[in-house]
């Protein structure tokens, strides 16, 4: 029940708030120190996120194998081969500045290589990872 709170908490709360990559990484933080208190984004935990081999489909095991394994690349869908533009916001400044866009694509991505929606934690620790890829 917390974390059906905290997730409608976030969702309440990213609309008005983050349009920038810094902005979103901080509300992601604040949800997932209201469960983990002390909870601090970690890059390493980000990378590890997305190298990590989920294996929930055979064609996309991890984040990588769409969005290689630097996020300033740009990527390829495994499955369709549609471009994909780099993750990295030093590399395009468009990434990360929709809410809407980051929750829809969060959602769409974590489902379909994780196997369920991502964490407030992972999401926070995922995007200071690309953050600082460049």
């Amino acid at each position: 029940m917390r974390s059906l709170i905290l997730a409608v908490s976030v969702l309440t709360v990213l609309p008005a708030h983050a349009e920038s990559p810094q902005a979103l990484i901080s509300t992601y933080a604040a949800a997932a120190a209201a469960a983990q208190p002390g909870f601090a984004p970690s890059p390493q935990r980000g990378r590890d996120f997305f190298m990590r081999r989920w294996n929930v489909t055979e064609r996309m095991p991890n984040c990588a194998a769409c969005h290689t394994e630097r996020p300033a690349a740009a990527g390829s869908h495994v499955i369709t081969s549609k471009a994909i533009k780099p993750l990295a916001p030093t590399a395009n400044a468009e990434r990360f500045t929709s809410t809407a866009k980051v929750e829809k694509w969060f959602r769409r991505n974590c489902t379909e290589v994780v196997g369920r929606e991502c964490s407030a934690a992972e999401k926070a620790d995922f995007l200071r990872f690309v953050m600082q890829e460049g």
